[in-house]
């Protein structure tokens, strides 16, 4: 889709890549952009709408709908980390994970998916992570997460395409971000650069954005199958 005259629902927009998608959105010429938050009053973007959303609160995401319902593009970004483990990490910490990246993503496409095709069509970008594709113990809750989100996107892609709603799948590794503040500087890559790799992808009607070294690497391997992907597990001969 053109973004430019599009009217944009960025998630997460107060901080960090969803900033810098709601900010690149705006320098393309969107029309609109509501910049989502928990907190509305978090969102600095000049020229943006604060507009308040926890995707994980029902009755939030469908105020959000209502508001914005002039959309065109959804950009799927809010998300948390909490490093849980799947064996002995803390329950709650994995069920908000599963409740925000997926359960809150797919709650937040379901009240926009109308919205959109109300509009004459659109798009809808949703920010995954090579940990889609890659699951570590460090990042076990999340790793779960992400990879049914993967799914969703796969699916929902498939059940929005008659009503002219492309999906695409943004697939990074480590951002200079607050969420990756303890990760070595050299290890990480600029979430401006990011986002303007998903937007192209968006504006080409992309099914996915691998935007790092680090993601391709981790895609490419996908079909070795586990003892590639994961060589320090003992393996039967």
């Amino acid at each position: 889709m053109d973004i430019q005259n599009s009217v944009a629902v960025v998630t997460g927009a107060n901080r960090g890549l969803g900033r810098h998608l709601a900010a690149q959105t705006l320098s393309r010429g969107a029309a609109k952009v509501y910049a989502c938050a928990r907190n509305p009053s978090s969102v600095d973007l000049p020229g943006a709408i604060p507009l308040q959303l926890d995707i994980t609160d029902p009755a939030s995401v469908a105020r959000a709908a209502e508001v914005a319902s002039d959309a065109t593009l959804l950009i799927n970004n809010a998300g948390v980390s909490t490093h849980a483990g799947l064996i002995d990490g803390d329950l709650a910490d994995i069920r908000l994970e599963m409740e925000t990246h997926y359960f809150g993503t797919l709650s937040v496409t379901r009240a926009f998916a109308p919205v959109l095709a109300a509009n004459g069509g659109g798009a809808i970008l949703n920010v995954l992570s090579l940990l889609a594709w890659a699951h570590y113990p460090a990042y076990g809750a999340y790793s779960a997460a992400k990879a049914a989100e993967w799914a969703m996107v796969d699916v929902v892609r498939q059940e929005l395409a008659p009503s002219g709603i492309d999906v695409t799948a943004l697939h990074v590794g480590y951002m200079d971000t607050d969420m990756a503040d303890y990760v070595d500087a050299a290890n990480k890559v600029d979430p401006a650069m990011v986002a303007g790799l998903a937007l192209d992808g968006i504006q080409e009607r992309a099914l996915e954005v691998v935007a790092d070294e680090r993601s391709r690497d981790v895609e490419a391997a996908l079909s070795g199958g586990p003892e590639l992907m994961y060589p320090d597990l003992p393996v039967k001969h």
